[in-house]
């Protein structure tokens, strides 16, 4: 059965967009100032306080459940709560894709806040990014529905900490399957190769 997505007017969507967009920013900018930090016990304290009353004020209305809508107008998700490219989500890096002809990429930051090994990106997060994008690449940008059956990277060296850049093509399609492959690069090369398998979900076969 397809998953039950509340829609969303495109009016709407532009609304809240514009009202959540700073917030989120200025989370992620606090994410990152935690991370690094070498403020004094006062100064912390304070903040410590500050950041509970913001929790506490945006906590006081939620909406439970699933973050993903469907814009009424186009009819695709709004993934408002994805960790790599969730406007709304302020651990998402984010990562903005561009697509073009079966090919994706994107050029993108990630920080402190990522980090695995002293100045390297965590190995889960390069794998997070690859999986996102490789699963945007045979869905044609979220058009299809595909879900990953499996996923393979190959750890060519680390991935530094800054300016990163991540591409995707779909390699072919076979039946319900689709298969994609992926990298993930510094300025000095490639420094993760992914390959993955990804499944239309059995409600979406019947449309197809």
């Amino acid at each position: 059965m397809e998953f039950p997505f509340d829609t969303i007017a495109a009016a709407e969507l532009d609304r809240l967009q514009t009202l959540h967009a700073p917030l989120t920013r200025a989370i992620r900018e606090l994410i990152d100032a935690a991370v690094h930090t070498d403020a004094d016990e006062a100064t912390v304290r304070e903040a410590h306080t500050a950041i509970e009353a913001a929790a506490g004020a945006l906590g006081r209305s939620r909406r439970n459940g699933s973050r993903t809508l469907r814009q009424a107008e186009t009819g695709l998700p709004v993934a408002w709560g994805n960790p790599v490219v969730g406007t709304r989500n302020p651990i998402a890096p984010p990562v903005l894709i561009e697509h073009e002809n079966g090919h994706c990429w994107s050029e993108f930051d990630l920080g402190g806040a990522y980090e695995g090994p002293p100045g390297l990106v965590h190995g889960g997060i390069c794998a997070l990014i690859l999986d996102h994008v490789l699963g945007e690449v045979v869905s044609e940008g979220l058009n299809k529905p595909y879900f990953t059956g499996t996923l393979t990277c190959r750890y060519l060296r680390g991935t530094p900490l800054g300016r990163l850049r991540v591409e995707a093509d779909v390699e072919r399609t076979e039946g319900v399957k689709a298969f994609a492959r992926g990298t993930l690069s510094d300025a000095d090369g490639v420094t993760v190769e992914a390959e993955g398998v990804f499944i239309m979900p059995a409600w979406a076969r019947e449309n197809r």
